[in-house]
């Protein structure tokens, strides 16, 4: 038995959960969709809530010596990067982010990368800029999702791509980037002078002994032409409480993001979300640890049954609480997946769609709910798929 509890549902009815808003009208609908955890969060944390509604005035904030120090603290100590404090910028959150970023370093009708299939703000966040939107399809080899670095430079040079935008932990594969990929990554980039962004919100979600490597603990150099953008919300569920943060050493590149920052008002950030970041840096590590291992024993165990029991083909994550399932050898269409997931199993996952073309018949499954909820989603699923 661990210390923190990761066997509770807590009620998600009432509170205008996104992630239940569908079960607020259907009792019998389970969702295991969208990145958010259904576990009891950290006690520290929902002291500190407790706490700040004890302040009686809750008006404009700024990021105190306390928090900044406990971000870099856990950079380094969780992830082996060191940077100064002058390179934290904090905004609400990595989505805004990245329109931020897409803002100040590009133009009207310039190319922006991702490697497809990618969580789905990317490409909306380049669409709705007016940039040209540039795939590069990841290639599945061994149940794990590869970079084809021969199209992707072929990609970069002839869309004359200015900035390149990378998913660290990839959301919805799971794959851990080793240092050997960042390294043929950066070197791309300073080749051809492309600028590189890279979402490394679930950076402290790596399962099965696989390890983070920042972007910028690869190569000195990669300082020069990167942004890290993290965050505490997914890894401690908390995203409700908005904040995150972009980690720039180029002076340069860090004046130009915080002057369409300000244009943008975004430079203000809620004070609880600035609270529940710094308690989440400074007590979360043992309730990290705990809930890492229950996400390897729900990992396994789906892998386990739809390997039994379906056709199903489970990508194994390296990292994330989010599994991505091929449902191609049912040979469905994606209104009838949809139908069977939705109507039929009554369960709610995320579209493989939504990712890119080549999520077509795929589904994103999230596995961080409690053991008995999550063993009733799998085998929902089973029952409707055995009969497929």
């Amino acid at each position: 038995m661990g210390k923190y509890d990761f066997t509770t549902l807590p009620n998600r009815f009432g509170h205008n959960t996104y992630k239940w808003k569908e079960a607020e009208t259907d009792r019998q609908v389970l969702p295991a969709w969208i990145a958010d955890m259904d576990f009891e969060v950290l006690p520290e944390i929902r002291q500190t809530v407790h706490d700040y509604a004890e302040q009686l005035v809750y008006g404009y904030t700024y990021a105190s010596d306390g928090l900044i120090e406990a971000v870099q603290s856990w950079e380094e100590k969780q992830h082996g990067y060191r940077f100064d404090k002058d390179a934290l910028v904090f905004i609400e959150g990595v989505v805004p982010a990245i329109s931020t970023a897409i803002q100040a370093y590009t133009n009207e009708g310039q190319a922006v990368l991702i490697n497809t299939p990618v969580y789905p703000p990317f490409a909306r966040s380049i669409k709705l800029n007016n940039r040209k939107l540039v795939t590069n399809s990841l290639v599945e080899k061994d149940g794990l999702f590869e970079i084809d670095f021969e199209q992707l430079e072929k990609d970069l040079v002839e869309n004359t791509v200015k900035l390149y935008l990378l998913c660290n932990p990839h959301n919805p594969g799971g794959r851990v980037w080793e240092k050997e990929v960042l390294e043929k990554i950066g070197q791309l980039c300073q080749k051809h002078g492309v600028l590189l962004v890279s979402d490394e919100i679930h950076q402290d979600l790596t399962l099965f002994g696989h390890k983070h490597h920042s972007f910028n603990t690869v190569n000195p150099a990669f300082k020069d032409f990167s942004l890290i953008l993290s965050s505490a919300t997914k890894t401690f569920n908390i995203a409700g409480t908005k904040n995150s943060y972009v980690v720039i050493e180029n002076p340069k590149l860090k004046m130009a993001f915080q002057k369409r920052q300000l244009a943008n008002n975004q430079h203000e950030i809620s004070g609880l979300g600035y609270l529940a970041t710094e308690t989440a840096y400074r007590y979360g590590k043992d309730w990290l640890g705990e809930l890492k291992e229950v996400i390897e024993n729900h990992i396994n165990y789906l892998v386990d049954l739809f390997g039994k029991e379906t056709k199903i083909k489970v990508m194994k994550p390296q990292g994330t609480y989010l599994v991505w399932l091929d449902f191609s050898a049912y040979g469905l269409s994606e209104e009838d997946l949809q139908g069977l997931l939705k109507k039929e199993a009554k369960v709610i996952l995320n579209r493989g769609l939504d990712f890119g073309e080549e999520g077509a018949q795929h589904a994103r499954l999230n596995v961080a709910m409690p053991t008995s909820v999550l063993e009733e989603v799998c085998q929902r699923i089973v029952t409707i798929f055995a009969k497929v």
